[in-house]
């Protein structure tokens, strides 16, 4: 279920890099990108976007640039690569723009939405709480995983994390959740969760590796590849839980940019494009067949 098969794996994670840069940030040496320069602009779709990010040309796409396979960086530590990636510029082409993305830390991307960026594709958990402040379109159902160093030398019981230092990204579903669960511990009698929350994923894996967090908690699709990026020094522990989709985030008041962006979506899911590029990344069985406007809210 939802399994990254990586060809290119790193001999081993290096724990800084040029620059005081995590070295994890980059990605495997393997670019896996999907050519999509063959995706033609459909004049009805494009029509239906608002005059001012038409007349500018370019769609600005905030993710945090992290968090391979998804979003994350090439080997020049600078170029966006990821399989969201490709579905912004496959979107920019369908709406006759050019999609550029931009780097922020995850925790502060919703707030720029419709000032800084236009919308943000950055492995966005679909919640109650997000759907009330912004417009999600569904794209990928993802679940959440634990991942330790590579045999589970301290043990870890994924059911029973009470107590453990548990490593996870700022602003992230699995923080929430994982906030939930201390909760959860506390009210048992149980000893609660020693959360240690970084910005980056990067810095998240990096703590795993060198002892200073037992586990980290993140989307499937990352917890699977960071297994390959650290050249098997970590492993996912208790498979894939609570699978839950994923959404475009788009600003609640631009009802124009928000029905281009839905419909060029399921366009791309229609005409194969969009599981073409799940494919280039080796993303098994995770993408959506609808770009569905706020789903369950």
């Amino acid at each position: 279920m939802r399994r990254i098969l990586a060809t290119g794996l790193l001999a081993a994670l290096t724990l800084t890099a040029c620059g005081g840069q995590d070295a994890t940030e980059s990605a495997d040496s393997t670019d896996r990108t999907h050519d999509v320069s063959g995706v033609e602009k459909v004049d009805e779709i494009a029509a239906l976007l608002p005059q001012d990010v038409a007349e500018k040309g370019t769609l600005i796409v905030g993710a945090a640039t992290d968090y391979a396979p998804a979003e994350f960086r090439a080997d020049d530590l600078q170029t966006a690569i990821g399989y969201d990636v490709d579905l912004s510029k496959a979107l920019g082409r369908v709406l006759g723009l050019e999609a550029e993305v931009v780097d922020g830390e995850f925790a502060s991307l919703l707030a720029g939405m419709g000032s800084k960026y236009d919308i943000g594709i950055s492995s966005f958990t679909i919640s109650p709480e997000r759907t009330a402040a912004y417009n999600m379109i569904s794209y990928i159902e993802v679940g959440s995983s634990y991942a330790v160093k590579k045999g589970n030398p301290e043990g870890l019981n994924p059911d029973d994390v009470c107590g453990e230092s548990i490593g996870v990204q700022t602003g992230t579903w699995q923080e929430e959740e994982l906030t939930a669960f201390s909760e959860e511990c506390a009210a048992a009698g149980k000893e609660a969760i020693d959360i240690l929350s970084y910005p980056r994923q990067s810095d998240v894996t990096t703590n795993v590796v060198g002892g200073k967090a037992k586990a980290f908690y993140a989307d499937s699709t990352v917890a699977s590849y960071s297994v390959a990026i650290t050249g098997d020094q970590l492993e996912v522990v208790g498979g894939v839980r609570d699978a839950a989709p994923q959404g475009i985030v788009v600003p609640q008041d631009d009802a124009e940019l928000t029905e281009a962006v839905q419909k060029a979506m399921q366009h791309l899911m229609d005409d194969g494009t969009w599981q073409a590029i799940l494919d280039s990344w080796g993303v098994e069985e995770a993408g959506l067949t609808t770009a569905e406007l706020n789903p369950g809210s």
